[in-house]
């Protein structure tokens, strides 16, 4: 006993030194950590702006899912007659970058800037996003300090993150945490695409329009969205995108975007089509064209699943939607097509994305069929689907889906009455009996996929019986 406590004392003794060299280094480690973190605060919080907007209604949030937040609300959680958010000066000559919600539709009633020294300044606004929710507004005013823009690409998960804005009408509140996920979407009730960066660094209502920052002072994000009064969820538009919409807002006062008017789903988003695509591990399935879009345009089919955009693999929807929103209006894009068991390629040219975009679901379809010369249904065939001819005149080729059992086969693929059928698995048909030996000569264990021209939209099915 008396021998082990001696060989302790002496292993710490020996060990003491190294301890002691230990202990000053994380010290010195230690500080130069503090001072990294405010030398954040001081090189940012300069261009960091309150953002006031007079309103004389509150604004709804009936647009966000239940637990999402914007961060402009006040200490009670309910909005007040004045909303307060932050911004960030990009210019020298007085352009800021906020959030489109902290604007809001109330803008033309007056906004007021107020900056770290005090001053006050008027805003007039340049331009709007809802899509994006960004904003672009100016003071009159010139040698203002701004923001360094970074990467928000380059960015990693783990990295330390920076918040700086006005929560709960307390300015210049700065806060430290860590970069948690990156390219988080579908949290909104939106179909415009968004990949936001989530982070842990503490942000509140107010900080909406905010920086998010990294560690050296390089804004990579634009904090918009809170989960639940701030439960270490808080998300923040990257600024690589922020940056694109400012430009234009500022260039054009509007954004325009690139589309394809296509509807589109990924294999591994989708159970159903993994089952129907057994062979393909990933890719992106266009599940409808719009009409009048450049899709309809081109040769590009319904059922047809994308694998590369220029080249860079896709798997899921929004890989497709990040890929053509980086292309210009008018780029000529090519495609890496699956059709029917075979890899083609297809070019097609970009158009600009409508401002105000409708499902095509949303389209009224005909309750019913046009009026024609009565004839023999197609036999259902155990899917409950009832298919006539179309008249010579019609513009499409097809048949017409003229009844649906409920609870069956066609019912559950989504098929309606109005639906004219021109493809079934991969053979076009022109007629009932072509449509009836098409059926017949289908894998049906597999399913069978139907190309569906609804009210002018093309769209597939799948049939399993």
């Amino acid at each position: 006993m008396k021998i082990r406590v001696f060989a302790t004392v002496l292993a710490m003794s020996i060990a003491g030194p190294a301890f002691a060299q230990n202990a000053v280094t994380n010290n010195a480690l230690a500080h130069q950590l503090n001072d990294a973190f405010a030398a954040v605060y001081d090189k940012v919080a300069p261009a960091v702006v309150i953002v006031e907007v007079k309103r004389s209604s509150d604004v709804s949030m009936s647009g966000l899912p239940e637990g999402l937040e914007f961060f402009f609300r006040g200490p009670d959680g309910a909005p007040s007659q004045t909303n307060q958010g932050s911004g960030f000066i990009i210019s020298h000559d007085g352009y800021i970058l906020t959030n489109d919600h902290v604007v809001g539709d109330s803008a033309n009633e007056g906004i007021t800037v107020r900056l770290k020294d005090g001053r006050k300044f008027p805003a007039k606004l340049v331009g709007m996003d809802d899509k994006s929710d960004l904003a672009v507004i100016k003071i009159d005013a010139q040698q203002l300090p701004t923001v360094e823009l970074g990467d928000s690409d380059a960015a990693k998960v783990g990295q330390f993150a920076f918040a700086i804005g006005a929560p709960f009408e307390l300015p210049y509140t700065f806060t430290v945490g860590v970069i948690s996920a990156k390219g988080r979407n579908n949290l909104t009730n939106s179909r415009s695409y968004e990949e936001y960066i989530q982070t842990d660094a503490s942000i509140n209502p107010g900080n909406s329009g905010g920086p998010l920052c990294d560690i050296e002072g390089r804004v990579i994000g634009v904090n918009t969205l809170i989960y639940r009064m701030n439960r270490g969820l808080g998300f923040a538009i990257p600024i690589n995108l922020a940056r694109e919409v400012g430009e234009q807002l500022i260039t054009n006062g509007r954004v325009s975007r690139s589309w394809l008017g296509i509807e589109i789903v990924g294999i591994e988003e989708n159970e159903a089509l993994q089952s129907y695509f057994p062979d393909l591990k990933q890719g992106v399935v266009v599940n409808g064209i719009q009409p009048g879009t450049p899709a309809a345009s081109s040769d590009l089919r319904a059922g047809d699943v994308i694998l590369k955009v220029d080249n860079v693999p896709v798997s899921l929807s929004r890989d497709v939607q990040r890929e053509i929103l980086g292309k210009k209006v008018g780029e000529s894009v090519t495609l890496e097509l699956w059709r029917n068991g075979k890899i083609s390629s297809l070019t097609v040219k970009t158009g600009e994305q409508p401002d105000r975009m409708v499902r095509a679901s949303n389209r009224p379809v005909p309750a019913e069929p046009p009026t024609r010369s009565p004839q023999p249904p197609s036999p259902p065939a155990n899917f409950g689907l009832v298919v006539e001819d179309l008249p010579p005149t019609s513009p499409v080729k097809g048949v017409q889906v003229t009844d649906i059992a409920p609870g069956s086969a066609a019912d559950a693929a989504g098929l309606v009455r109005g639906d004219v059928i021109t493809e079934v698995a991969g053979r076009p048909v022109k007629g009932t009996g072509e449509f009836d030996a098409a059926i017949a000569g289908a894998d049906l264990n597999r399913g069978v996929m139907l190309l569906v021209d609804r009210a002018g939209e093309r769209t597939f099915a799948i049939l399993k019986p």
